[in-house]
């Protein structure tokens, strides 16, 4: 776990978070015309994968996306919020909003999970997070499932493994 935080203050010394440009994010992952960045931040965290049974295949095991948990940090490089199972995304504030996936693009990182658009639910609680109708998911690193052996001996292990992403919130 040591190495881990260790990579991830590494990553977030080196890594800028600039504000996002709508139109640089390709097609598919486009927050649609009319709405503005209300919040960029930097999401670094662990994604958990479970060894499963694959649900068409008895006897063919993969590994199974679980959930995120991951930081958010501001420009400034100051913890803002966190990233969690739901999907939920909460601010500091209290505020926090879920969503539901609407599209994907593969990641131009080698080895990364892919890009997102997300719609997202009316935010519990007043701050950062209200009125957020949009939120992506850009500049992936890492986050795909293990490399591992996946099969009936280690069905129901759990893996955690790092990644990093850009997290941009639109409001209309």
């Amino acid at each position: 776990m040591l190495k881990r935080i260790l990579i991830a203050t590494a990553c977030l010394t080196t890594t800028a978070v600039a504000q996002a440009d709508p139109v640089a994010a390709p097609e598919p992952v486009r927050a649609p015309a009319g709405h503005r960045v209300a919040w960029d931040t930097l999401g670094i965290g662990e994604i958990t994968y479970e060894c499963r049974e694959k649900k068409d295949a008895m006897g063919q095991f993969e590994w199974v996306f679980v959930a995120p948990a991951a930081t958010l940090y501001n420009m400034q490089k100051k913890s803002v919020g966190r990233y969690y199972g739901g999907p939920t995304w909460e601010s500091n504030d209290g505020s926090k909003v879920t969503g539901k996936q609407v599209a994907v693009a593969p990641s131009p990182n080698a080895g990364s999970i892919p890009l997102q658009l997300v719609k997202a639910e009316p935010a519990m609680g007043s701050g950062a997070l209200s009125g957020v109708s949009y939120i992506q998911r850009l500049d992936t690193k890492a986050g795909v499932a293990p490399a591992s052996a996946c099969d009936a001996q280690v069905k129901g292990k759990q893996e955690k493994v790092w990644y990093e992403a850009r997290y941009v919130f639109y409001r209309p």
